[in-house]
């Protein structure tokens, strides 16, 4: 999809830098015509800006707060791919969405929570960022992050 990078600066939207890995492993891989991105965390300028278990209720993140952090999963995940591609412009479509929910036994609110990934992506890359997509909720994530984002890309 042409003007990807156009797409994000109309938007003001500017990729943050590559999250370096937190373990063994890097953050992007390409596999023929598809990028596989590591799961990203929210990290923003090398920290979370929250952790803890996603729900209703004191002490934990609340669904739109995750849904924000979501978010930048997104954009991290989107910094990993670009750092493999030299270009989002070369991405065809956004092929899945993998979407892990730190969440309080009782929240079942997953899907909506990483709809803030898949909105951003539909933002940016309009038809093509359409996907095939799970969101899942899980007992704890790395660094104690409410969220973690992973995505799978063509490119031309």
């Amino acid at each position: 999809m042409a003007g990807v990078e156009a797409r994000l600066a109309e938007l003001g939207i500017e990729l943050p830098a590559v999250v370096p890995p937190v373990a063994a492993y890097t953050p992007a891989v390409v596999d023929g015509r598809l990028v596989f991105t590591s799961g990203q965390l929210p990290m923003v300028g090398g920290e979370l800006p929250a952790t803890g278990k996603v729900g209703d209720g004191p002490g934990l993140v609340p669904a739109e707060d995750a849904k924000a952090l979501a978010r930048i999963c997104a954009l991290n995940a989107l910094a990993a791919a670009n750092s493999v591609l030299g270009s989002l412009d070369r991405v065809t479509r956004i092929v899945k969405v993998v979407g892990f929910v730190s969440s309080d036994p009782g929240f079942t609110g997953q899907p909506g929570v990483i709809n803030g990934a898949s909105e951003v992506l539909g933002e940016i890359f309009g038809d093509a960022g359409v996907h095939a997509r799970s969101a899942v909720g899980v007992a704890v994530l790395p660094l104690d992050a409410p969220v973690e984002v992973e995505l799978v890309l063509a490119f031309e």
